[in-house]
């Protein structure tokens, strides 16, 4: 069975969290990251592109 839009989303989120975890202790040395939005965007719209999912406008 094809997975559900929220089961995606909620897969792209939990991916994004996990890799934005190590991102903050390994390159930002531990240091919060006021950008994080932006960088979960971004995590998420190739971790999407990867899976073969496109957004449309």
């Amino acid at each position: 069975m094809p997975k559900t839009t929220t089961e995606i989303l909620t897969d792209a989120l939990e991916r994004a969290a996990t890799a934005h975890g190590v991102y903050e202790a390994e390159v930002l040395g531990g240091v919060h990251d006021a950008e994080w939005p932006q960088w979960y965007a971004g995590h998420m719209a190739a971790t999407l592109a990867e899976g073969g999912h496109r957004f449309t406008t």
